[in-house]
């Protein structure tokens, strides 16, 4: 199958399932599903490889060190699929008896889907959805693992698009995700951590930018933590779909049990990107103002904006040689007043090296304009004491709810950071000082005047403008109602 057949028959289970499931619960049926499809296929490729090799040894060719995965007798998709009464029993079995059988590696990984709730999966429904997974052969000789992790990620953006608002909790723009990933250049060997890994983008992402450069990405160290049990399963499977497996991503909430600890205190890393989920108000305020791991280096974020205590555990994770990171935020953080003192803190450490404003409908479901907030703990020497501004709104594609970066405007931007120089109406580079005489607001239009600034009136004209405009209304709707 060519890369486009092979999303049209993944996708095409998802249609199966309309009229039965909300869209945006597909993503807990057709993941689990599609990944003990691939690694029952894996395994019976393995199977007969070693099979070949030992010269038709039965047992031979079923040792586990022969297997990525160990599949346990009774649990594989074909024992499911002969199956034709109670089959989400059988399915859910077989998927439990899996992860029993690869405790290191699979635990947890096919979630929590209710399989044996008849009222939402009929033994037809569940029946046609595995007679169409089994219309192909998903092992490694049939489809790669670079195809099938195209795939994976089309699927993904596929059911952000259909569960609309939900789409944010396990969806970052791509698009964004690659500019975030040009901009920390992750190298061989270096840890990258996601404290909100969602589906597991960003993180993948690092890995296959090392690979387009032709340099090994098998090194790179991958930590990842996702407070929702579904979402963090989809970014294991993903890990797997694209054939990485050295990689850490564990379930829990990172502001109140941190996953990743050395030595009682939490683990460094050299690369960090994020884009945590934005102004949460149920989180520990409490506990954080006097946390155990010292995370509260500038003060305790308010309530009902949880923004920088994500920033503060960011800064606190990250290596105090060459650590950086790299954070997708609303637009809110660079400017509050309630985060000022904090903003103000982190400011005077000299550890924000740039900001860039990005244009609107980034994220799902949303108008917000977004930015990327850019620490570095080991600034070059010319950019020390100084922030780079970059104002990237206008450079997007606009597309309906969602818009996206092209490539030419992912290669401006990502340009603009690495020449770290003003350039009118797009960049400026700002001493400290001046940033903290600006009451430490990051606001961009406060350092880039746009091009058409010049255009914008005074209040005092737009208050008339605005008067006159009402006037002219009032006279036009007095005039229709006469006629009326």
């Amino acid at each position: 199958m060519t890369q486009q057949q092979l999303e049209k028959y993944l996708w095409g289970a998802a249609t199966l399932l309309r009229g039965t499931i909300d869209a945006g619960d597909y993503k807990q049926y057709i993941f689990p599903l599609l990944f003990f499809k691939r690694i029952c296929d894996v395994y019976d490729e393995e199977f007969e490889n070693a099979l070949a090799e030992s010269d038709g040894d039965l047992e031979y060719a079923a040792f586990a060190e022969h297997h990525n995965f160990i599949i346990p007798k009774g649990a594989h998709w074909k024992d499911v699929r002969e199956t034709t009464v109670s089959v989400g029993m059988k399915l859910q079995d077989a998927m439990r008896s899996i992860e029993q059988a690869n405790p290191d590696t699979l635990f947890g990984i096919f979630g929590d889907a209710s399989w044996t709730n008849k009222d939402r999966l009929s033994d037809e429904t569940l029946t046609n959805l595995i007679e169409h997974y089994s219309q192909h052969k998903l092992n490694l000789k049939a489809v790669a693992d670079d195809k099938l992790g195209n795939a994976y990620e089309y699927l993904i953006k596929e059911f952000a698009d259909d569960s609309g608002h939900t789409a944010a909790e396990f969806y970052t723009n791509r698009t964004v995700v690659k500019l975030m990933t040009m901009i920390m250049d992750p190298q061989p060997g270096e840890s990258v951590y996601d404290p909100t890994c969602g589906s597991g983008g960003l993180l993948l992402n690092c890995a296959l930018h090392l690979k387009e450069e032709g340099k090994e990405y098998r090194t790179l160290k991958l930590y990842g933590q996702e407070i929702n049990l579904l979402t963090s399963a989809i970014a294991r499977m993903n890990m797997f779909m694209h054939g990485i497996e050295e990689f850490s991503i564990v379930r829990g909430d990172t502001l109140a049990q941190p996953a990743f600890l050395h030595n009682d205190e939490l683990k460094k890393f050299n690369v960090i990107l994020a884009n945590p989920p934005y102004s949460i108000k149920a989180w520990d305020q409490k506990g954080f103002s006097s946390d155990p791991y010292g995370r509260n280096l500038w003060g305790v974020p308010p309530q009902g904006c949880a923004d920088y205590a994500f920033q503060q555990h960011i800064q606190k994770s990250l290596d105090s040689k060459n650590g950086r990171s790299c954070v997708l935020w609303p637009y809110g953080v660079l400017f509050r007043d309630s985060e000022a003192d904090m903003r103000k803190k982190m400011i005077e450490e000299d550890l924000v090296e740039c900001v860039i404003a990005l244009g609107k409908n980034l994220f799902y479901n949303s108008i917000m304009e977004s930015c990327l907030l850019i620490t570095n703990n080991c600034k070059k020497k010319d950019r020390k004491g100084k922030v780079l501004f970059i104002d990237a709104r206008e450079e997007l594609k606009r597309e309906k709810t969602i818009s996206y970066l092209m490539p030419e405007h992912i290669l401006k931007i990502h340009r603009a950071f690495e020449n770290f120089e003003s350039v009118e109406h797009f960049t400026y580079v700002a001493g400290m000082a001046e940033i903290i005489k600006k009451d430490a607001s990051l606001n961009m239009p406060l350092y880039v005047k746009s091009a058409n600034q010049d255009l914008i009136l005074k209040p005092t004209e737009a208050f008339l403008q605005w008067t006159n405009s009402s006037e002219d209304l009032k006279s036009s709707m007095n005039q229709l109602l006469n006629i009326l």
